[in-house]
């Protein structure tokens, strides 16, 4: 999840590991066994699957051909049982997308303004830890220019966090963290991608909705079909699922560690940032259905569309959206990586393809483990632009 947690691992990776069974079970969409990709896609994963990284899993549709997924290596590593396609997949920080399409859908209900300042819907017990708070807009904080701090590279909440790796924490908890900290830059003036933004545009969605999670089901999986993907207030949505194991890098070494507990406890825990678990067919199903319109309005799409440049001049966010540049051709998606998970959603439109990446290792930070990820990830991508 998030880089300052990976202090609280060496506590962690020794505990009890979570329980785990699977199941044979076909993916919710019909795959294309002719899929002219299948052999080349399924050889990468297994190549990178057999050298390091624990399980991995794979959906891709293309409007030429249709779907394909595929899955290699181990969900659990302890056990020897398999990562299937059926295995849900932490989601990470590509939750925010999701989080973005809610408070847009509630501007085009008139309930929500973007310019306006988000203590005009944030509740004060939430906003007086935040300085100067009247300066950022709804808008700021969807493209991540709100100059905000950082919570979770807050020292009072990475010490927290530190003593008590396994101790559930709420979103006032790390609100608190940054209390009268400084801003990063000010309001509005550049980009930094920070997690505090994504939190309070939950905190927001929940005064005005009652339950943001409960509207993410109800307004975006169910209009979807999105009948494998989970999210909840409830701390304990996470139990009794079919996730798979987590790993990570501790000492950089190439050993994976089993995360588990920690990996769970701080999604759980997290809310508009993160949060999301689902199979890798309705991450693709969910990006799809987002690009074609079927969530958001024509203007809301174009609002979406309108990425903020980093200092550099280069296109990088926009309220939930990352812009790759695939060497030369433009991509649309978001990536996330976790204490024990990592993967990434991406939509080239050159190519009119949809792929989600997962893998059960953690990914936030510089690791062997995580280097292989990363280049299962290229190897992926340039197998479907060739």
């Amino acid at each position: 999840m998030k880089k300052i947690l990976m202090l609280a691992l060496i506590s962690v990776y020794a505990l009890s590991l979570f329980g785990q069974t699977t199941e044979n079970c076909k993916p919710a969409v019909t795959v294309n066994s002719s899929y002219s990709k299948s052999k080349t896609l399924d050889s990468i994963l297994k190549h990178y699957t057999d050298n390091m990284l624990p399980g991995a899993s794979v959906a891709v549709y293309s409007e030429a051909e249709g779907w394909w997924v595929g899955a290699q290596g181990y969900a659990d590593l302890e056990k020897k049982l398999p990562m299937t396609n059926c295995h849900l997949q932490y989601l990470q920080s590509v939750s925010k997308s999701y989080m973005a399409v809610e408070i847009l859908q509630l501007k085009e209900q008139g309930k929500i303004d973007l310019d306006a300042p988000m203590t005009k819907y944030l509740p004060s017990k939430y906003s007086r830890y935040i300085k100067n708070a009247n300066s950022v807009t709804i808008r700021m904080l969807l493209n991540h220019i709100s100059g905000v701090p950082e919570y979770n590279e807050a020292p009072a909440f990475v010490s927290r966090v530190i003593l008590h790796p396994l101790q559930n924490f709420s979103s006032e908890d790390c609100l608190k963290g940054i209390n009268g900290m400084d801003f990063q830059f000010v309001s509005g003036s550049k980009y930094k991608y920070t997690n505090t933004n994504y939190l309070l545009l939950s905190l927001i969605a929940d005064a005005i909705t009652g339950d943001h999670a409960a509207y993410i089901k109800k307004n975006i999986f169910k209009p979807l079909g999105l009948n494998n993907s989970y999210y909840s207030k409830d701390l304990n949505y996470l139990k009794g699922l079919l996730l798979p194991q987590s790993y990570w890098d501790v000492f950089n070494n190439g050993i994976a560690v089993n995360t588990t507990p920690f990996q769970q406890m701080t999604v759980a825990c997290s809310k508009g940032d993160d949060g999301i678990v689902c199979t890798t067919t309705d991450a693709v199903k969910y990006l799809k259905g987002l690009m074609e319109g079927k969530l958001l309005n024509e203007t809301s799409m174009k609002d979406l569309m309108e990425f903020v440049k980093d200092e550099k001049g280069n296109k990088r966010y926009s309220m939930g959206m990352i812009y790759f540049d695939l060497g030369g051709l433009p991509a649309y998606g978001h990536g996330g990586g976790g204490i024990g998970a990592g993967c990434g959603l991406l939509y080239i439109p050159s190519h009119k393809v949809y792929v989600f990446m997962a893998t059960n290792v953690g990914c936030f930070i510089d690791s062997k483990l995580s280097a292989k990820a990363g280049e299962m990830r290229d190897a992926i991508l340039m197998a479907l632009l060739q």
